[in-house]
């Protein structure tokens, strides 16, 4: 599979696809995207994944697509991290809600490009350097431990080191200007804060997908597999920002579980090449029994005291 072309060419063409069918079509109109229409949007993704999975299990077998199944399940299981981080963005910045589905879609195109060159340039590094594959495997194990260690960690975006570079390289508006990313005011060109909050959209993706691309790696060696099953995670991502960003904190033991997740991946990658292996079925089994785990958990124990809710945010940050 990764040595035919058209298969590339034909998923990439596919994606623009349903892409400029996304922006162009269901979304021309900037508007407040409803439960019900995220809803409906996070089915259509999970819909046309698993008919893509069917379609890698007819012509690759079934190998191919229990691995393309299982990755899909980690990036997806991963993503929920990237929900709750654009949920404290939107929130930072006052992001109005009829302009966040613009800042995710192109966010999420951005995010789509940038996985490709990683997973392009892992790839050729597990196969010309395959002791790198221990290396990728204890950094998993030593990620997962500190999401476990520092789960009520919270962020700050305002302190971002990269809020305080844009600000100096170019002009920002002091408020939004519509869905506009760029304006030119009294001559001069400048950004708008829809545009910083996409920077910070961009930025975190590239940080998440530094642990969840060699998570997948540790799941299948096949580029394609690994790309097509980030991509499908990806392109849901934001139809799922808008299902779960009002509930997320009822979750509040699923940052635990992802990190048991991504220890339990380094493992098998540290694994891969010796008698103790672990077979794909058997971790696919491993993972979706720790996430139903830790979000049952939460349910039966939700938080009931103010050290554990995550610090309220200013509403809004000044960027003139």
């Amino acid at each position: 599979m990764t040595d035919t072309t058209w298969l590339w060419v034909g998923f990439n063409l596919f994606i623009l696809l349903m892409l400029a069918l996304d922006l162009g079509v269901f979304h021309r109109k900037s508007h407040v995207v409803s439960l019900r229409e995220s809803l409906t949007w996070t089915f259509v993704w999970i819909g046309l994944a698993l008919a893509f999975n069917g379609a890698v299990w007819h012509f690759a077998g079934s190998t191919k697509a229990l691995e393309f199944f299982t990755g899909y399940v980690i990036e997806k299981s991963l993503s929920v991290d990237n929900v709750f981080v654009f949920a404290l963005l939107f929130s930072y910045f006052a992001v109005p809600l009829v302009h966040q589905h613009k800042v995710l879609f192109w966010g999420i195109l951005g995010a789509l490009v940038l996985r490709a060159i990683m997973i392009v340039v892992g790839a050729a590094l597990i196969e010309r350097f395959t002791w790198i594959i221990y290396v990728f495997g204890a950094f998993l194990i030593l990620t997962g431990v500190k999401m476990v260690v520092k789960r009520e960690e919270t962020m700050d975006p305002g302190a971002n080191p990269l809020v305080g570079w844009l600000k100096r390289f170019m002009a920002v508006t002091p408020d939004f200007r519509g869905d506009a990313f760029f304006v030119r005011e009294n001559g001069v060109r400048m950004a708008t804060p829809l545009f910083v909050v996409l920077v910070l959209v961009e930025f975190t993706d590239l940080i998440f997908a530094v642990d969840s691309i060699p998570a997948i790696f540790a799941v299948s060696k096949d580029p394609f597999i690994v790309y097509t099953s980030n991509v499908f995670a990806i392109l849901g991502l934001r139809s799922l920002y808008f299902a779960l960003a009002g509930v997320m904190d009822k979750f509040h033991y699923l940052k635990v579980g992802l990190g048991v997740v991504l220890s339990f991946v380094g493992v098998k990658m540290v694994l891969s090449h010796t008698p103790w292996k672990i077979d794909t079925l058997i971790s696919l089994g491993v993972i979706v029994g720790i996430l139903a785990i830790s979000m049952v958990w939460s349910l039966l124990r939700p938080r009931t005291t103010a050290v554990d809710r995550v610090p309220a945010l200013p509403k809004t940050v000044p960027l003139a």
